[in-house]
């Protein structure tokens, strides 16, 4: 046997050793209690509660709206606080009911807010436009001669194989 497998087979075998003794104090059975618990039984959803708490944190969403200026309503940086404390609020809400978010109850509500705030904030279509020439013949030229690079590199190294190796 060649002296470099043998290390590696001593290696091998002193690794294997190593973590068997390290697994051995980091047994999961030794502290934990290993009996499942019993699912905590899961109320129904209350959609009718659910309604009336989506509609209150609607109420202070509208309020909050009504301090800032209907011209920035469509600027998200004037409003995202707001707009993050109402979403907090409805998932918050949710939770407290023993509904999943979101549902389509609170999406069905959340999209009434968004027409209600948001209708008009409809950007403009976008015109895409050809790039300039000069920048067009770059894009291309660019990844074409990096091929023609590559390929020439690939068989300069094939011819040298020899010499390389």
């Amino acid at each position: 046997m060649d002296t470099n497998e043998f290390t590696v087979l001593k290696l091998f075998v002193v690794g294997i050793l190593v973590n068997a003794w390290m697994m051995t104090g980091l047994s999961a059975t030794d502290s934990f209690n290993i009996e499942p618990t019993p699912p905590r039984p899961k109320k129904p959803c209350n959609e009718s509660r659910l309604q009336w708490e989506v509609e209150f944190c609607g109420e202070e969403f509208k309020r909050d709206m009504g301090h800032i200026d209907p011209q920035n309503w469509c600027n998200l940086t004037h409003f995202i606080s707001e707009y993050h404390i109402f979403t907090l609020c409805t998932e918050e809400k949710a939770h407290d009911v023993s509904c999943y978010w979101p549902n389509p109850l609170v999406e069905g509500y959340i999209i009434r807010i968004h027409k209600h705030f948001f209708s008009n904030c409809t950007m403009e279509q976008v015109v895409w436009v050809d790039p300039p020439d000069d920048t067009l013949t770059i894009l291309i030229l660019v990844p074409v001669f990096l091929t023609l690079a590559m390929i020439a590199l690939v068989v300069w190294c094939s011819k040298r194989s020899d010499i390389l190796a």
